[in-house]
């Protein structure tokens, strides 16, 4: 790997994603993770180091039309404040609660938390449930081209996504929730609002008449991705909410995840957290 050499701050995006057609790029936003990483020898700087702080393309919470666009530089701190989330994606709202300290939040943004691509990343189980998609921009020739890639498509393995070497994330898009929409995040750990998460799980769906429909469910660190879990939400779709119908679907959902075992927790501890934190998230939405 070549040493940095070069040290470049784009005020545009087509500065940034032109410079990423030349390849050989480490990118810098709130450092949160890379400085770490750089340090302990799991990062090694390329050439060019590109400071996207100061693209204005990347920055802001805007609702834009049945959407609401976070840019890729928005910090946490933001998102937890900003009134859009609090009134429409509330359970962002909860993950963003337990987030690192309240420096990381200050500095950390949701674009490196998505590029991290830890399967136990905290923002990336509520927004697979709220079906979000990545922005993605790049310059194959000289115009700019742009286009939103399914989170759930997103990851491949652990810090391994789909984005390639000359695309920029530049934000993550999410439908405004209808009415009677419910959604919520849960995140197990030593100390939940410091550690990486043991678990984590998001659940949503439309609630109505004692069930739910058009299910999202989703688990983090269990697998090598933070993963959608298919089996769980057809368990659940549309069936009434009592406790019969809970344990099964906390059942299918513990038998469903694959976990291993690690020094934060053995893949036994993993899937009877699954069941039991399942169990105890369903049983909230069935009696709010």
């Amino acid at each position: 790997m070549s040493e940095l050499k070069h040290y470049f701050a784009p005020t545009s995006l087509d500065q940034a994603v032109e410079r990423l057609k030349n390849g050989d790029v480490t990118i810098l936003a709130g450092g949160t993770d890379l400085t770490p990483q750089s340090q302990v020898g799991r990062i090694k700087f390329k050439q060019t180091l590109m400071n996207i702080r100061h693209v204005p393309q990347l920055s802001g919470i805007t609702r834009e039309g049945t959407e609401i666009r976070i840019g890729a530089l928005a910090t946490i701190t933001e998102i937890m404040e900003h009134p859009l989330i609090r009134e429409h994606l509330p359970i962002l709202v909860e993950a963003c609660d337990h987030f690192a300290s309240d420096q990381i939040r200050n500095a950390g943004t949701i674009g490196g938390n998505i590029c991290n691509a830890s399967p136990a990343g905290d923002m990336l189980i509520p927004l697979l449930v709220m079906d979000a998609c990545v922005e993605l921009a790049s310059m194959p020739e000289a115009k700019l081209y742009s286009h939103c890639m399914p989170l759930s498509t997103f990851f491949v393995g652990p810090g391994k996504t789909r984005k390639s070497l000359c695309e920029l994330v530049t934000g993550v898009r999410i439908p405004v929730p209808g009415p009677d929409h419910v959604a919520h995040f849960y995140k197990h750990g030593t100390r939940p609002a410091l550690d990486i998460s043991t678990i984590s799980i998001g659940i949503a769906g439309t609630r109505k008449d004692g069930a739910l429909t058009n299910v999202r469910v989703a688990f983090g660190a269990v697998a090598p991705t933070p993963v959608r879990a298919a089996q769980t939400e057809k368990a659940l779709e549309g069936r009434r909410l009592d406790a019969a119908a809970i344990e099964d679907v906390a059942t299918i959902a513990r038998d469903e995840v694959k976990p291993i075992d690690d020094v934060r927790a053995t893949a036994w501890y993993r899937k009877e957290m699954i069941h039991n934190m399942t169990k105890r998230m369903l049983t909230h939405v069935a009696q709010a």
